[in-house]
Formats: structure tokens, C-alpha cells, sequence
């Protein structure tokens, strides 16, 4: 009877490890709407780190107020780019944008980030979409993302990772640890020189 029970208890323990780790899967991919839009990832401050830029702009007119990037990737992703130099299927990718500062006290010189502007996300998808890629902006409002995120309609931003992304319609060229991985995975294409 003993030997009976441990077994059961066994048995439980395997089955909640079991349906932790596929509900953890499930929770891994990105979730939509109904209509299709991007469920806003509220924990997404927390992921993976890539890299910021201050000041980036894909147009010859750039602006006079630089702006922050700060880049973010779902953890999993991240590790299974460490694995292949790839990005797995439902990366999510999420890039703030936000003001710089300059000249507050005590701060004298440089820059520092500021009040948060916007919010867009680059998702690969491979049964959803049938580019692979997709683009989702989401709104601000009082200085927070908020969701759902809508569809970016302009196919620019899709044509431009294609054309200059290093890795797989990404810009890895501005990570730089993972440039270094890209190139020993043998994953990196040098982007076009402009």
C-alpha cells in the first residue's frame, strides 16, 4: 500500500512538472487578438537586453531631437540564437523609443534617456505570416506602452530589414555580442554598404 502511494505521488509530481513546462512553452509565443493585433508583452522590461542606439535614423534627414533605442528579445529567443546564430520561430523583438536629455543637474554633458515616445515590435511568425516578419506598433499613453499592438501597414520597414538586416531580416550589425556569434555560427551577411 505504501510502495502504491509513493508511486501515485510520483506519478502527480511528473504530470505539474510535465504541464508546467508546456504551459511555459505556450506562454513563450507571442498572443494575439482576434482581429490580429500583438498582445502587448507586459514583461517585456525584463527580457534580454541587446543593445541602445541614440540618434539612429534609417532617413537622410535626420532630426534634430535624437531619440533613444533601447532593444529587448524574449529570453528564449535569445538563447536559441546563442545555439545557432538564428532566430528561432515567435521571437518577439521590443524597441522603445525615447526622448534624450541633456544639461539637468548635476549632469553637465551627454545624454540620458527620457520620457518613453513609442513602442514597436518585430515578430517572427512562420505559420501566421506568410512573410515571416511582421511589424506591430503599439501606443503610448501616460508615459507607458499600451496594447494591443497594430500591424505596421508600410512594407519600408519589412524591405529595409530585408535588404540591410545581418541576420535573418535583423540588425545584428548593431548588437555587438551577438554580432561576434552571428559571425562564429557563420549566420552573418554583411549588410550593403550605402
Amino acid at each position: 500500500m505504501r510502495a502504491l502511494r509513493v508511486l501515485l505521488a510520483i506519478t502527480a509530481l511528473v504530470t505539474l512538472v510535465v504541464l508546467a513546462s508546456l504551459h511555459a512553452a505556450d506562454t513563450s509565443a507571442p498572443s494575439y487578438t482576434k482581429d490580429g493585433n500583438l498582445e502587448l508583452p507586459a514583461d517585456y522590461r525584463t527580457w534580454v537586453y541587446l543593445s541602445s542606439g541614440l540618434g539612429m535614423t534609417y532617413d537622410a534627414q535626420a532630426g534634430s531631437d535624437p531619440m533613444f533605442t533601447n532593444v529587448f528579445v524574449k529570453p528564449d529567443a535569445y538563447q536559441g540564437f546563442l545555439k545557432t546564430g538564428r532566430w528561432p520561430d515567435k521571437t518577439v523583438f521590443m524597441l522603445e523609443e525615447r526622448g534624450a536629455g541633456t544639461n539637468v543637474g548635476p549632469n553637465r554633458g551627454g545624454h540620458f534617456q527620457t520620457d518613453l515616445h513609442g513602442v514597436v515590435t518585430l515578430v517572427k511568425d512562420e505559420a501566421r505570416f506568410s512573410e515571416t516578419w511582421r511589424f506591430f506598433s503599439f501606443a503610448v499613453k501616460d508615459g507607458m506602452a499600451v496594447g494591443p499592438g497594430g500591424a505596421v501597414k508600410t512594407k519600408a520597414c519589412l524591405e529595409c530589414h530585408t535588404k540591410n538586416g545581418a541576420v535573418d531580416h535583423t540588425f545584428v550589425q548593431f548588437y555587438p555580442t551577438l554580432k561576434r556569434v552571428a559571425l562564429e555560427k557563420g549566420t552573418y551577411k554583411e549588410p550593403p554598404k550605402e
